[in-house]
């Protein structure tokens, strides 16, 4: 039997050791069942929420060509944590005459293994669902305390004490210029050619302020 590993972690915050312990675990389970992996197919920082990932869509156009049997995943939600995705790309793959397999997961053949399978999918999805609610539960707390999210910090602001954004000393006349000549009607690009002019730059060294 001949297989692919297929390896995903969704988050920037994750590491490479990430994919090396799935990739791993998966080479372990395929020696222990005589199965022959022919390649890998990771894609990093990438939501399993989406089928939109370019390795995975890969695998499955792969598929066609009949070179190999079975996908090997180390968790059912490393293929998908959206059950509908998932079982369309899984019928896909049965007409392609592959099959996906996870290493970690023991999944019978028999009717059982058909309760269990969308159980752990429905869970994944749950899971993946409940996540999100969390985060942006936090984020919007963070934001009513004025508590600053990540990403870049707005122009005008840094970060203070405890993560709580407070005025830029340096910066903050500078958007307040911005916001009045536009009231007093000139244009965005007006504004903004004369603040290249001028010099001025933000953080990173772009010039769109606005």
């Amino acid at each position: 039997m001949k297989a692919v590993i297929y390896a995903r972690y969704s988050s920037d915050n994750q590491r490479e050791e990430s994919i090396e312990g799935q990739v791993r675990e998966c080479l372990e389970y395929a020696k222990r069942n005589d199965i022959t992996v022919l390649c890998n197919y990771i894609d990093r920082a990438m939501s399993a929420r989406t089928a939109d990932r370019s390795e995975f869509q890969r695998m499955i156009r792969d598929s066609e060509k009949h070179l190999f049997d079975v996908v090997l995943v180390w968790k059912l939600d490393r293929f998908s944590r959206d059950r509908y995705d998932s079982a369309y790309y899984k019928h896909i793959l049965k007409k392609n005459g592959v099959k996906v397999l996870s290493a970690k997961e023991n999944i019978s053949d028999g009717p059982e293994g058909i309760i269990l399978e969308s159980m752990l999918e429905g869970y994944a999805e749950y899971y993946s669902a409940e996540l999100s609610q969390k985060i942006h539960r936090g984020q919007k707390e963070n934001a009513l305390k004025c508590r600053n999210n990540g990403g870049n910090t707005p122009l005008g602001y840094m970060v203070g004490p405890e993560g709580v954004l407070v005025l830029d000393p340096m910066t903050a006349p500078l958007v307040t210029e911005i916001f009045t000549r536009y009231d007093e009607g000139e244009t965005i690009s007006e504004i903004t050619n004369s603040l290249k002019e001028r010099g001025l730059k933000t953080k990173k060294g772009w010039y769109p302020f606005l």
